[in-house]
């Protein structure tokens, strides 16, 4: 675990969620990032405690997946604080577009919320007394951020890059250039001298250098075959669903398999078949993993699994 400056507190959530940095300081207090709408009354919680009698004045979010704005609303009603986006995501927002901005496509939630600041890539902010500066990440989003301090090497990450991985890389499933980008993303943070990273899922980890191999090798073999990137989005869109839900029948995952639209995109573009044959393979896929999880709990090994997360 890295040493981080004292103006920087990081709420690691679950996989249903992003984490959550505060970070505090005479200019005020930011979260970066606000987990999902399920959870939106424990992260409200969270930053209470954490504030106490202060108020929060800022959102920043890197990006407007439902796992990392679901609690924008809540937060905004809280305390009345102002909220930055992604400058391409304003005219979505504005007009609440769930198609354009992903939620009805994943079946995901997110309560609606009004921004006020537009964050553009190598635009500047203040938070906590430090000098930030975003940067884009497109891959697993086209219009995600990073938000980097130079002056500390700390890199909030999103998920652009974790400590095994990164996100999925939702572009490859319209035939967007996703690959190309996710490269891009990593050579830019190869070029940055972090010292810490905070991801959006999982525990911030020390320097990047070991987490970028991890990622490069993740790339070349998803890019390898489209096919592979296609059935971890669908094992990802299915376990996301699970973890909300806690409790799917097995006979509703086909009608899944059938109506949400990313599943169906992915179904027909790449893995074929029918919504029964993708529920089969996607029910028989998850319950590998947790075979191999619970071997892996009674004789761990260094290499852990890459976490799916939205």
């Amino acid at each position: 675990m890295p040493t981080l400056p004292p103006a920087i507190r990081v709420f690691e959530r679950g996989w249903l969620s992003s984490n959550n940095i505060l970070i505090t300081g005479r200019d005020g207090a930011a979260l970066v990032d606000t987990g999902y709408v399920t959870h939106a009354a424990q992260t409200l919680s969270l930053v209470r405690h954490a504030l106490q009698e202060r108020p929060l004045d800022r959102i920043v979010n890197t990006h407007l997946h439902a796992d990392h704005c679901g609690g924008n609303a809540a937060l905004r009603d809280a305390y009345r604080c102002r909220i930055a986006i992604p400058g391409a995501e304003c005219a979505k927002v504005d007009a609440w577009d769930e198609d354009a901005l992903s939620f009805r496509a994943t079946s995901q939630q997110c309560p609606r919320f009004a921004y006020d600041d537009a964050l553009e890539p190598g635009q500047r902010l203040r938070m906590g007394d430090l000098d930030w500066q975003a940067l884009a990440a497109p891959g697993h989003d086209p219009h995600a951020l990073l938000l980097w301090c130079d002056e500390q090497g700390v890199l909030i990450s999103g998920d652009a890059l974790w400590q095994n991985g990164f996100g999925v890389v939702f572009p490859e499933l319209a035939g967007e250039p996703g690959f190309m980008d996710v490269r891009a993303t990593l050579d830019l943070i190869a070029t940055l001298d972090a010292r810490a990273v905070i991801p959006g899922h999982g525990a911030p980890f020390a320097g990047a250098a070991a987490a970028l191999d991890r990622a490069y090798s993740r790339l070349d073999y998803l890019a390898a075959d489209p096919v592979r990137n296609a059935e971890n989005a669908a094992r990802v869109l299915l376990k996301f669903l699970l973890l909300e839900r806690r409790r799917i029948l097995l006979a509703d995952v086909e009608t899944l398999c059938a109506t949400v639209p990313l599943l169906v995109l992915a179904r027909e573009r790449f893995l074929h078949g029918s919504s029964a044959d993708l529920a089969d393979r996607l029910v028989r896929a998850l319950v590998k993993r947790v075979r191999r999880a619970s071997r892996a709990l009674h004789s761990p090994s260094p290499d852990k699994e890459l976490e799916p997360a939205i």
